[in-house]
């Protein structure tokens, strides 16, 4: 996910345990400064005059009689999408599972669509292509190396999920070790969702609206009275979803407008190129394959936002948080109709992971070759691009598109933050004596008081541009790495007891916080993951050892879904697996940065024979092994 540039160490950016994607902090605050890092020597802002500046360009398109035209395109897509909701999901929530697991019926289109929309929003526009007008396109590790994650919780962590008949990722950390460390594991979830990343995700991306839009100067308002107008127009928007429609809602309007953001995605770049190539698509894409190929470089140096080494460290730990652990991620595939479509689900969702380069990287390629170094702040550049070629008719759908980016990212956590607070603190105090009926009107008044509670704290982040984003960036910190750390032993192992997971967790507080405030380590915070990783795991390997449980764990056998695996699973994870390492050797040296080396069609060829010999003996014979492997899974047999 994001970083920020800061010396030779990196900074998360809220993303994966609050959303974020990732990030330390995947998720949540993915602005482009604080994501991928602001210029050397300029210090990060949200909003000042080069924004305005380059959101007036956008309106000075949009004369006053183009504004009117302009929102009522863009009500028009946003109802259209909201009666479809309605329509999919009339009738649907009247019980628990309906309401959070959108009665266990979702398909994998829908699991894709949302599970893409949660991990993409409307900042992201700004801070990966700002990443690759400032800097090249090493941040794209963030979006591209999460297959791996993908891989594992489609083929891994999905079918104990969902043999557990789990809810939520704290109700499977009771059934493995005890009410002890489910209680710990929901604290550090509500603190961060309710604190940290349902107001960050709500202030960041109404911050991408105001910068795109330029919303102070449509309505002749002051930029904190527009950012609250922003702020309370998505943070209400995207609360009806949430409240009133359930998990199946918040899926059908994310796989929605994630087409949308897939259209405008493609678009624009294509624009672009029309505008960089005088009118010829193929000459712009001549123009950035030839000239200033360093931008395309994904080989990320030590001094880059992302260092290639990270790739092979924490973030693998980090991805694993989020699209294995994180609740408001993994919540669509807990809802999965079967076993199958859950895993086809993820697993697309992967493979338009890899084409985030092309639609959130590459117009800030075309940015610098229009533009050069002449913008303000890299923050400018997909704002500018946008104002320059997209055609005004497109401006209420595009404006439809990111409100709806924005509404995915805020209505997802929002329903997640309610599902476990009612799941997980709410049920168990009431000793589970709960009827449907009550237990979701008692979600929809949470959901009502935490999105009160963010429209609250939200507008606040304005004056802290720098002392709360750098709490919010180290706060994910403090418990992505034990959470994966305690499901992956959870996972594999039958005698760890809750002992060690309670304490891994207390260490990792004390450790993360004496290396990031006590002692100066000259190390990046991706880095610092993976050693603390290894640490954790290996101290709670000695405790299992040393006090093993007096039971050996077995998993329950409650599944209500089937469990039979996606035939094609593996032969189409394996093409995904390959497809990233062949977009980086395309982004690499031995690719375009510095002209088609002798080694690139070589390699390609390589890794193309590798998949089709993979492919074939997973069809042949992996299939039928890993069929048996879930199979004994879901007896119960538990299989390491």
């Amino acid at each position: 996910m994001a970083v920020l540039a800061q010396g030779r160490g990196l900074c998360p950016v809220l993303a994966y345990g609050l959303r974020p994607t990732f990030v330390p902090i995947p998720t949540c605050i993915r602005h482009t400064v604080l994501r991928y890092g602001p210029p050397a020597g300029q210090r990060p802002h949200f909003y000042h005059s080069g924004h305005r500046a380059a959101s007036n360009r956008i309106n000075r398109a949009m004369a006053l009689d183009d504004i009117l035209p302009t929102i009522g395109s863009c009500v028009f897509f946003m109802a259209l999408v909201a009666w479809i909701s309605y329509i999919k999901t009339r009738g649907e929530v009247a019980t628990r599972d309906g309401y959070f697991l959108a009665g266990r019926g979702l398909t994998g289109v829908f699991i894709a669509g949302s599970m893409l929309l949660t991990n993409l929003s409307a900042e992201q526009l700004i801070g990966l292509n700002g990443s690759a007008y400032g800097h090249n396109l090493s941040s794209m590790a963030w979006e591209v190396t999460a297959v791996f994650a993908i891989i594992v919780m489609a083929l891994v962590f999905l079918p104990r999920y969902l043999t557990g008949a789990f809810s939520t990722l704290p109700e499977f950390l009771r059934t493995r070790f005890d009410d002890g460390v489910r209680r710990l594991a929901v604290i550090l979830f509500m603190v961060g969702y309710g604190l940290i990343t349902i107001p960050s995700v709500l202030y960041s991306g109404s911050v991408a609206v105001l910068t795109l839009f330029d919303v102070p100067a449509l309505l002749h308002v002051s930029y904190g009275v527009g950012l609250v107008i922003t702020i309370l127009a998505v943070g209400i928007i995207g609360s009806i979803y949430a409240i009133f429609g359930g998990l199946k809602a918040v899926a059908v309007s994310d796989t929605i407008n994630g087409i949308g953001l897939l259209i405008i995605g493609i678009i624009v770049p294509l624009f672009a190129l029309d505008r960089l190539g005088d009118g010829s698509v193929l000459a712009g894409i001549s123009e950035i394959a030839s000239t200033h190929t360093e931008k395309l470089n994904a080989i990320g140096a030590s001094t880059d936002p992302t260092p290639f080494s990270t790739l092979f460290t924490g973030m693998i730990f980090a991805n694993l948080f989020y699209w294995g652990t994180n609740q408001y991620v993994i919540q669509r595939t807990l809802g999965a109709r079967s076993l199958a479509e859950g895993q086809k689900g993820v697993i697309i969702t992967g493979y338009f992971k890899l084409l985030v380069p092309f639609m959130m990287m590459i117009p800030g390629v075309i940015a610098f070759h229009l533009y050069g170094g002449r913008l303000e702040s890299i923050d400018l550049a997909y704002p500018r691009l946008v104002g320059d070629v997209l055609p005004k008719y497109l401006s209420g759908f595009f404006l439809a598109v990111l409100l709806g980016a924005v509404f995915s990212s805020f209505n997802s956590l929002l329903n997640s933050a309610a599902t476990l607070f009612c799941l997980d603190v709410y049920l168990p105090l009431k000793s589970d004596r709960v009827d449907d009926a009550d237990l979701i009107r008692v979600a929809k008044w949470a959901s009502v008081i935490i999105a009160v509670f963010s429209f609250i704290v939200a507008p606040l982040l304005q004056f802290f541009p720098e002392g709360l984003w750098q709490i919010i960036r180290i706060f994910t910190g403090f418990y992505n790495i034990p959470i994966i750390a305690i499901v992956l032993i959870g996972l594999f192992t039958k005698t760890v007891p809750a002992l060690a997971a309670k304490i891994t967790i207390v260490f990792h507080i004390i450790a993360y916080a004496l290396l990031r405030f006590v002692f100066d380590i000259e190390l990046s915070f991706i880095h610092i993951y993976g050693i603390l990783f290894a640490i954790e795991v290996t101290m709670m390997l000695a405790i299992g050892r040393i006090q093993p449980m007096t039971r050996a764990f077995h998993f329950e056998h409650r599944e209500r879904v089937d469990m039979t695996p996606w035939k094609y699973a593996l032969p189409v994870s394996s093409t995904l697996l390959c497809a990233c390492v062949a977009l980086y050797v395309l982004f690499s040296p031995v690719g375009l940065v510095g002209g088609l080396s002798a080694w690139f069609w070589p390699t390609v060829a390589a890794i193309f024979l590798a998949n089709v010999a993979i492919c074939y003996i997973s069809l042949k014979r992996w299939h039928q092994r890993y069929a048996r492997h879930v199979h004994n899974i879901a007896e119960g047999n538990n299989p390491k």
